[in-house]
């Protein structure tokens, strides 16, 4: 089938390399002439594990090729709309940029091709889509539908290519009968619905993952304060038949990046647009803000005067197996940390160049025990596997006394020594603070 691709960020370079790994034949579209480019030359605009091999095979292949003109767009069966969609720092996000993209491609298309969005937008954006394209494109009826995308950064490559599930919408059966000739490529397991509703499944998704996680850790807090281990009582609530072992409930650091709290938000504007009241739903952001907050407090309750303090931070990037630092809450945690006058030490494996605005205020280094030497903290941040081969003996090499900030209890086999070593988590019972 022929597939262009619109948007080749994250979402985007994963969707084209792997539908030209399946034998589509398949164009990346994005006006930047820079990220084509590099592309074109088999250079991903992130890491991903996997990802270059890729795109470097569809590549050699002929399946896969880039462009940054509108020109391509001809004879292609399906216009995959991939843009990841921009998010400011609070959390709100940019669904008119994705819009306008897609309609800048729309006013050149000479075909009936469907268009298949996959970008994260409010429910009723397939909708207004259809109703521009009719008043500004010259499109009596424009064929659309939304497959809400699944991909994990630092697992996507197999996310795409080996869903447990893909979720579609369409409007007609003329729509599936083509999408089910491109997705069953992918896999037979296909949830078919309508438009809004596969809309409104990914943003229930991401909402039932972030009251889990909130719900978790303010229970967490509670176990904290009482003497409970979180870990004990999660334990206990996942073998309760009614909620079981694969629920999304372990205590540990608020989340981040933007994904979940842009559904959220997503909702509960279009909640107040409907005039309707979500209790629950408009408390989940408060709560994982709040939460946000633990090694913040943490730090403050054991160390009277940050500006004394040296602190190292293991994992800079926003989750283990991928290089951006975009949204992460390690950076932030730092930019804090600096503001409050904290000598920094960081070290993560892939980021080898730091944000401008820390020169001369934080230290880097390449080798994660090097980072740890001399410092009164160790705050774990990103779970990248090469911490948990560290041992409490080699931690404390260069150090008379060192605290351990691990909210999610990544490092568990780091054993409390006294005087020595002190370790906290989310959610473990401490008279300390």
């Amino acid at each position: 089938m022929n597939v262009c691709v619109l948007g080749l960020w994250h979402l985007g370079s994963v969707t084209a390399a792997g539908l030209a790994a399946l034998g589509h034949r398949v164009v990346g579209l994005d006006f930047d002439d820079a990220r084509v480019a590099n592309l074109s030359k088999g250079v991903a605009p992130i890491f991903e594990p996997g990802l270059e091999e890729l795109i470097k095979r569809g590549l050699s292949s002929g399946n896969l090729r880039f462009s940054s003109t509108t020109d391509d767009t001809k004879d292609v069966d399906v216009l995959w709309v991939t843009y990841d969609t921009p998010v400011d720092d609070d959390d709100n996000a940019d669904a008119d940029f994705v819009m306008a993209q897609i309609e800048e491609v729309l006013l050149e298309m000479r075909t009936e091709a469907l268009v298949l969005v996959s970008s994260q937008l409010p429910v009723g954006s397939v909708r207004r889509l259809e109703q521009t394209a009719t008043l500004n494109c010259g499109a009596r009826q424009l064929r659309a539908a939304y497959c809400p995308e699944n991909l994990r950064l630092g697992n996507a490559v197999s996310d795409f290519l080996h869903p447990s599930r893909i979720v579609v919408g369409v409007r007609s059966d003329r729509d599936k009968e083509l999408l089910h000739g491109l997705l069953s490529s992918i896999t037979e397991s296909l949830e078919w619905m309508s438009v809004e509703s596969a809309e409104m499944t990914k943003h229930a998704i991401n909402a039932f993952f972030a009251t889990s996680i909130a719900f978790a850790n303010e229970i967490a807090s509670i176990c904290e304060s009482v003497g409970a281990d979180a870990k004990e009582v999660e334990r206990g609530l996942k073998t309760e038949s009614r909620i079981g072992p694969r629920a999304y409930l372990s205590p540990g650091a608020a989340f981040a990046g933007g994904t979940l709290a842009r559904d959220i938000g997503f909702l509960n504007r279009t909640a107040r647009v409907g005039g309707m009241v979500t209790p629950l739903l408009s408390s989940v952001l408060p709560s994982n803000d709040t939460h946000k907050l633990w090694v913040k407090r943490k730090l403050r309750a054991l160390f009277a005067d940050l500006s004394r303090a040296r602190v190292a931070v293991w994992g800079l990037t926003y989750k283990p197996g991928t290089d951006t630092l975009r949204r992460s809450a390690s950076v932030e945690l730092c930019d804090w940390m600096i503001r409050e006058g904290a000598k920094v030490h960081v070290h993560d494996p892939m980021v080898k160049n730091l944000p401008d605005h820390w020169c001369g205020a934080v230290e880097r280094y390449d080798d994660p025990i090097a980072a740890v030497q001399g410092v009164d903290a160790l705050v774990m941040a990103t779970e990248w596997p090469v911490y948990r081969s560290i041992s409490t003996e080699q931690l404390l090499q260069g150090s008379d006394r060192l605290v351990v900030l691990d909210a999610n209890r990544f490092l568990p086999k780091l054993a409390p020594l006294e005087g020595r070593l002190r370790y906290f988590a989310v959610g473990m019972p401490s008279k300390d603070p």
